[in-house]
């Protein structure tokens, strides 16, 4: 089947890392995994970051110009037509003026994978992206709800029920199993390239480092290593962007020489880090969920995290890792110290974590979710065109 792809917060091939990136570039190779055919829509891009309402305005009236120009090439032929219109993530900042459009206009199943809504932004400064968001999400024949916080907003955004399904986060396990089963050449490798004690635990934390709840997170964690006990431990920071000279400045203050900043790591690179390493911490501050929460549960860390947003989805509290309260980090603090302090629960929680994500989030059961999901909005078209007669 041809189906349209369009991330309108981020599109597959964003320069800059992120999460959102991973997922939608994660869908793209599902797609292809079950023989499906994705075709392009175009890198727009409707995200309005400051909640500037005539810039909203601005990007709505562009996107309906791209959207009928869309539709100008495939009537000309210039691009094959679609069968179906799938969106990856829109929301009040990043909402889809393409995909109803073209739907409406060439008669298609229309289905949204991480869609989301909040009440609390119909009338606040992205008001005009919430209502396009809104009227997408109900033209939208599936939505799928990456996380039972998201599921319960739609629904309390007036989306029907039989219209939402669950869709969790998910990934290829495969690269971060074989880095685990090669753990000691990785850590050993890192030891080397970096002067760490291979003897002491080494707690992870992979980012972005930017002017928002990125800058948030790092600063609850340095406060959370301040605190933390017993005093041998390394962290290994990965990441990069704009806020990086202050947050390295940060944890420097409160790491000392204990703190390696490795930058921004190709994709290939990651799994061999997070097998190196023994914890997963991070406050979490504003996370969806948190890619690099289920990335390092894929190689066998357990994760101490903030209970934020819909980081529960992807971390079982005291099975594959401990949640600490939304932004204390005292607690994040305890809750790493235990772990540290007890290597026996740490391996059991790490072997959980991977468990965990071998069993709900791996590749195999995303790829059968998403053929249902695929073949439920294609019949969900088919009732309403029915209803419709």
């Amino acid at each position: 089947m041809r189906i349209a792809f369009h991330a309108p917060l981020k599109p597959p091939d964003h320069p800059v890392p992120s999460g959102d990136r991973a997922m939608a570039r994660a869908l793209l190779a599902l797609l292809h995994d079950v023989g499906h055919e994705p075709l392009p829509t175009g890198r727009f891009r409707s995200y309005d970051r400051a909640g500037d309402a005539a810039r909203q305005i601005r990007i709505e009236q562009l996107g309906v110009r791209l959207a009928d120009r869309l539709l100008r090439r495939i009537a000309a032929g210039l691009l094959p037509p679609p069968e179906l219109w799938l969106t990856y993530h829109l929301y009040h900042k990043a909402p889809d003026h393409l995909g109803p459009r073209v739907a409406d206009r060439l008669d298609l199943p229309y289905l949204v994978v991480e869609g989301s809504a909040s009440r609390r932004q119909a009338s606040g400064p992205w008001a005009v992206g919430h209502a396009a968001s809104l009227a997408a999400l109900h033209r939208a024949d599936l939505v799928l709800a990456m996380t039972e916080r998201d599921r319960e907003g739609l629904l309390e955004a007036g989306i029907a029920a039989e219209a939402v399904r669950l869709f969790p986060p998910f990934l290829d396990a495969a690269p971060f199993r074989a880095a685990a089963a090669r753990r000691d050449r990785h850590r050993a490798s890192l030891a080397d390239r970096l002067g760490l004690d291979p003897a002491v635990p080494w707690l992870v934390a992979v980012a972005m480092m930017r002017e928002d709840v990125k800058r948030r997170s790092y600063e609850l964690l340095a406060e959370a290593l301040a605190g933390l006990s017993p005093p041998a431990w390394a962290l290994l920071v990965a990441g990069d962007g704009p806020a990086r000279p202050a947050i390295e400045a940060i944890l420097r203050a409160t790491c000392g020489d204990r703190v390696r900043f490795l930058g921004e790591l190709p994709a290939e690179v990651l799994p061999g880090l997070y097998a190196a390493g023994d914890l997963s911490l991070w406050p979490a501050v504003g996370e969806a969920y948190g890619m690099a929460l289920l990335e390092a549960q894929a190689a066998g860390l357990p994760v101490v995290a903030g209970a934020e947003g819909g980081v529960a989805a992807v971390v079982a509290d005291g099975v594959s890792g401990f949640l600490a309260p939304p932004r204390d980090a005292p607690a994040l603090a305890r809750a790493a110290a235990r772990l540290l302090e007890q290597p026996e629960l740490r391996l059991r929680l790490g072997r959980a974590a991977a468990e965990n994500v071998l069993r709900d989030h791996d590749r195999p059961a995303a790829r059968a979710r998403l053929e249902a999901a695929l073949a439920a909005a294609r019949e969900r078209h088919a009732a309403r065109k029915r209803r419709a007669a």
